[in-house]
């Protein structure tokens, strides 16, 4: 069988993408919740407005294909922020399930990676750079 590492890439980016992207579009409606998380742990509160930069255009960015490397970063450390401000005490904890509790956001931060390593393949925007 042959294999086709640029379809699975592409597919990667576009479940990683828009997954993240339905929660940046949700937040379109506002951000206080956010806010009120990064001002309760000393943070500033217009960093909340990196929700959506980490949930919106990176995402974007990931689906297109443009500057893969570069949107997977940026994803990976929204992904990262979110489990340490709002799911601190679930790393080591399992689901009443049996399921590692952050799991979803686990699958994000390791796709985000894999895409950080790969790049985006050749079905994307860009794939000439560095950051591609």
């Amino acid at each position: 069988m042959k294999r086709n590492i640029d379809l699975a890439l592409l597919i990667l980016r576009l479940a990683v993408g828009l997954l993240m992207l339905l929660h940046g579009i949700a937040k379109m409606n506002g951000i206080s919740s956010v806010e009120g998380m990064l001002t309760s742990n000393g943070l500033p509160s217009f960093l909340a407005y990196g929700v959506y930069v980490t949930e919106i255009i990176a995402p974007l960015f990931l689906v297109v294909g443009y500057r893969t490397r570069l949107a997977a970063v940026v994803y990976a450390m929204g992904v990262l922020t979110a489990v340490f401000l709002a799911h601190p005490s679930d790393i080591f904890s399992l689901s009443k399930h049996g399921g590692w509790e952050i799991e979803l956001l686990g699958l994000y931060f390791f796709g985000a990676l894999a895409l950080v390593i790969s790049g985006g393949g050749k079905y994307a925007f860009s794939s000439k750079s560095g950051w591609d």
